[in-house]
């Protein structure tokens, strides 16, 4: 079975990325995203298992120990990481498959995965993106100016992407991400990996 294509997007907090990814997941076949370990607290409505596995710090840490996180990095003072294991798991199975990960662990995965496709998410303004951040009623004022703050370190690091996709408009963000998933699934190595007999069937080598 051919080897599924991992994808890296990052974007900074309140550019829509979640909410991107999910719609892409619901309209592109064998495309899956990883469930990423966190030590931080549920959000009303979250579920475990499903926007995160919510884990206590000390076992995040066996987790760093034993070598089964993929990626990991601290975002504002909680841990997330990426399941080594469930990863290789669907790549294996021919499975595309989308980190959604910040910045730093995206940097990790470009030097395991030089192959992996890195996708950044950008606000079209510094005001749309505030006040995406006020819209969603989950911080209070100092936690908005923090992520504000954070996101200038985190933008800087677009040009370290492979793609842009700036969401201004909803709808055409998520078609321009679909495109670029769907786009590399046509490049030659890829359909070659899934069909690797297609030629010579089609020139009657075999």
């Amino acid at each position: 079975m051919s080897q599924g294509q991992l994808f890296v997007i990052s974007a900074p907090s309140g550019a829509g990325k979640t909410s991107l990814v999910a719609a892409t997941i619901a309209r592109v076949e064998d495309l899956a995203v990883s469930v990423s370990h966190t030590t931080r607290s549920p959000r009303p409505g979250d579920v475990d298992g499903r926007e995160y596995h919510f884990v206590e710090q000390s076992e995040f840490e066996r987790l760093i120990a034993s070598g089964a996180l993929f990626e990991h990095a601290k975002v504002f003072g909680n841990f997330y990481g990426t399941s080594k294991q469930a990863v290789e798991a669907q790549l294996a199975a021919g499975v595309d498959v989308i980190l959604e990960i910040d910045w730093q662990g995206a940097a990790q995965v470009r030097n395991i995965v030089p192959k992996a496709v890195s996708i950044f998410i950008l606000p079209p303004t510094r005001q749309a993106l505030r006040e995406r951040l006020v819209g969603r009623q989950q911080d209070d004022a100092a936690i908005i100016d923090a992520r504000m703050a954070e996101a200038d370190e985190t933008i800087a690091q677009a040009p370290h992407f492979d793609y842009w996709v700036i969401n201004d408009d909803f709808e055409i963000a998520l078609k321009q991400l679909q495109s670029i998933i769907l786009s590399h699934r046509q490049r030659c190595a890829q359909i070659q990996s899934k069909h690797p007999k297609f030629l010579e069937k089609l020139l009657g080598q075999q």
